[in-house]
């Protein structure tokens, strides 16, 4: 999630849209000190903040333990979101039938802001420790779902996309500038799949492919995840034919869906 200063136009909102942001990543209840410390505001600004978002039930101050947590007015909010905007629900029943076929873990994610979002997972029989969990963000660039949902953007919002990467190398294998990615993209155009060769995690391997609309715009991808003790990229490969498989399933279940356009 992006947690860059607002924009300029952005106002108060922006602020407080920031602020939400930096407690929920935490993934813990957070101190105002610590809050302090991570925001680019002064301490007024963002004590008014933080003081506006408990009042309006976002924020939830524990007295006890003098923390602040995402409240429960947001949880309801992203409960909302889940049920209307997100894929989630009527890819469920999908992707529960492509996890126990396969046994191994499938992700469906969505694109936000040129990052994945994780809206939904399935663990194999015998899960791996990984990074991706429904709820989490994770880099566009280094994601077999991420890559698998820039490659099927229209041109600008692909160019946006990748202006919003970071090129951070996770691992040996991670592509560290867009020249080296749009090459890979059009492989991903011409193959309809994607790969991750542990490029976010060392030993993790996926293998993804995109969940298009009717007009062939990526509104969400899926992928079969494993690590490299267990399977090679060759296996995932074979296993291609029935995540596609699913991903066109997906794209017509929601053909009367409107989602949020990248």
């Amino acid at each position: 999630m992006n947690t860059a200063a607002p924009r300029s136009g952005d106002g108060t909102i922006g602020k407080a849209l920031e602020v939400l942001d930096l407690v929920a990543q935490a993934e813990r209840p957070v101190r105002f000190s610590e809050l302090l410390t991570l925001s680019p505001h002064p301490k007024a600004t963002l004590y008014r903040l933080v003081q506006t978002l408990t009042n309006l039930g976002m924020l939830r101050y524990d007295v006890d333990r003098q923390t602040y947590a995402p409240g429960l007015r947001l949880v309801s909010l992203a409960h909302a979101a889940w049920r209307q905007s997100s894929l989630a629900p009527i890819a469920r029943p999908h992707i529960d039938r492509l996890s126990e076929t396969l046994g191994e873990t499938v992700h469906l994610a969505q694109l936000d802001g040129g990052q994945v979002l994780y809206v939904d997972k399935r663990n194999a029989a015998d899960p791996i420790e990984m990074f991706s969990q429904a709820g989490k963000v994770g880099p566009g660039y280094c994601t077999g779902v991420g890559k698998a949902m820039i490659a099927f953007l229209g041109d600008d919002a692909r160019e946006m996309a990748l202006s919003q990467q970071a090129w951070f190398a996770h691992t040996a294998n991670t592509h560290t500038d867009r020249d080296s990615l749009s090459a890979e993209l059009e492989v991903i155009r011409a193959e309809g799949v994607a790969y991750d060769r542990e490029e976010h995690e060392p030993g993790i391997i996926c293998v993804a492919a995109p969940i298009l609309s009717e007009t062939g715009r990526a509104i969400g991808a899926l992928s079969v995840t494993t690590s490299t003790a267990r399977k090679s990229l060759a296996d995932l490969t074979r296993l291609a034919p029935h995540l596609k498989s699913t991903a066109r399933e997906i794209a017509q279940a929601t053909a009367n869906w409107q989602f949020p356009s990248q």
